[in-house]
């Protein structure tokens, strides 16, 4: 039997585009080398980490509910049963994509792939602890996602030394907690266990935490981690890691050039991801790589014709699960002989689950500035929104960047509450084209969050009315 197509890889893009090919009637297969489908988003990033954070907003609230006139006595965290729920909602969904893939007839086929012959037939030899196969397939989609980066010499563990994966399988908080690398990954949990209650530094080797953020988010962030107690330290250079009885200690050098020993209990790395592509065979093909990533065109086509590539291997690429997704949505429609929309690099929206949360699209002010354009900067904080002020959340602000002369929506930055679900109005706006006179006029209900970000696209003009 041959395939129309085989998908390596099982998380978000991987097991979207299987589904999309099911959809179109392409007998499918799905090669997935660990123990259950759904990936590193579903079991060892995303999913887990909301649950966490779900979790420490609740925490939040029950320390803080005098305020609003609940009287919770000595609420008591325990975090074994925190780590049970989260556990009960990955294996849900879990099974969730077993159902999918049972749904679009596509065959789960457990063990590690690798590419063995091209060609109109290509062949891919799939190894598990019941032995070999062999499959054919006329396509093949690289969905094979990617690992934490660790530090040279540094190996992870399961108590003093974490990535994303072991952090989420500690039994009990920390009571103190350092983190190097304060891109999405690492503020997410430096915001996690400071509610929780560790004493938590945070060392980036940039200018700037969160520095793929408009310079202002970025700001903003850092004011509100050092008013609620987080250590942030940037242009900070960490080495000489060693675990100690107590923990772990390591030097830093500081911005100033003032070198530091530091000392935790435990230390997160988050300085990155590594693309899965070694051993997969691709030494054999014209897949053309990057650095470890994979080159593609439009369609996620890479140089072998036949085999495509989506996701966190991808060269250029956001490693974001819903960007993998939507280029899943691509590739497979190529394939399957559809029209498809190619991903917009300045369509793709960033969330980031702090608190405060993050949301942004498009281009930052600095980008928007570089790229030649001259810009028009709208702001409006959520210190004058009404429903902010209802949830007690005031910290933050909506930020439109936009063309003068044309009034095109060039990016639109979020911080504040829920600002992970309010850039999915800017997103929608960009991607249908609209102008920033087109979203003054457009009706935002009251009391609602939302109303901020329709008050910033009317500050471009200055004509916003609550500020």
């Amino acid at each position: 039997m041959t395939y129309d197509l085989i998908v390596i890889g099982s998380g978000p893009g991987g097991y979207s585009a299987a589904v999309r090919a099911g959809q179109y009637g392409l007998k499918t297969a799905i090669v997935e080398k660990d123990a259950k489908l759904g990936g590193t988003c579903l079991h060892v990033g995303c999913i887990p980490t909301k649950a966490l954070l779900h979790t420490a907003d609740l925490w939040s609230f029950a320390n803080h509910s005098a305020e609003e006139g609940i009287t919770i006595e000595k609420p008591v965290l325990n975090y074994p049963k925190v780590i049970e729920r989260k556990n009960s909602i990955v294996q849900k969904h879990a099974k969730g994509v077993e159902f999918l893939m049972k749904k679009n007839k596509v065959d789960w086929i457990p063990g590690y792939a690798t590419i063995k012959s091209t060609g109109d037939v290509k062949k891919i030899e799939v190894k598990n602890d019941k032995g070999t196969q062999t499959l054919e397939t006329k396509n093949i989609l690289i969905a094979t996602g990617s690992e934490a980066r660790m530090l040279p010499g540094l190996k992870p563990d399961a108590e003093f030394i974490l990535t994303n994966i072991e952090i989420l399988n500690i039994t009990q908080v920390p009571k103190s907690l350092m983190i190097i690398g304060a891109g999405a990954v690492g503020v997410e949990f430096a915001s996690m266990f400071r509610r929780f209650g560790s004493e938590v530094s945070i060392f980036e080797m940039a200018p700037r935490i969160v520095p793929v953020e408009d310079e202002e988010i970025s700001k903003e962030l850092e004011r509100i981690f050092k008013k609620s107690g987080i250590r942030v330290e940037t242009n900070a250079k960490c080495d000489n890691v060693q675990k100690t009885a107590k923990g772990v200690k390591m030097k830093v050098t500081l911005a100033n050039g003032k070198v530091e020993d530091v000392e935790a209990e435990k230390l997160l790395v988050a300085v990155g991801r590594a693309p899965n592509t070694a051993n997969i065979g691709l030494e054999g093909t014209k897949v053309q790589l990057d650095r470890g990533f994979i080159k593609v065109n439009e369609y996620q086509q890479t140089g072998e014709p036949g085999i495509y590539a989506i996701g966190d291997v991808v060269a250029g690429t956001p490693q974001l699960a819903h960007v993998a997704s939507m280029q899943g949505m691509v590739a497979v429609g190529k394939i399957a002989g559809k029209p498809v929309t190619p991903v917009n690099r300045n369509r793709i929206p960033g969330a980031t689950y702090t608190e405060p949360g993050i949301g942004s699209v498009g281009l930052t002010e600095a980008q928007a500035k570089a790229a030649g354009y001259k810009v028009k900067v709208g702001k409006f904080p959520f210190l004058a929104n009404s429903k902010a002020t209802i949830l007690g959340s005031h910290d933050g602000f909506v930020k439109v960047v936009a063309d003068e002369k044309y009034g095109e929506i060039l990016g639109v930055h979020i911080i504040g509450p829920q600002a992970f679900e309010l850039i999915s109005e800017a997103v929608t706006a960009m991607e249908a084209e609209a102008t920033v006179e087109t979203m003054m006029h457009t009706i935002h209900a009251h009391p609602n969050l939302y109303e901020a970000v329709g008050e910033a696209f009317n500050n471009v003009y200055g004509l916003a009315i609550n500020a």
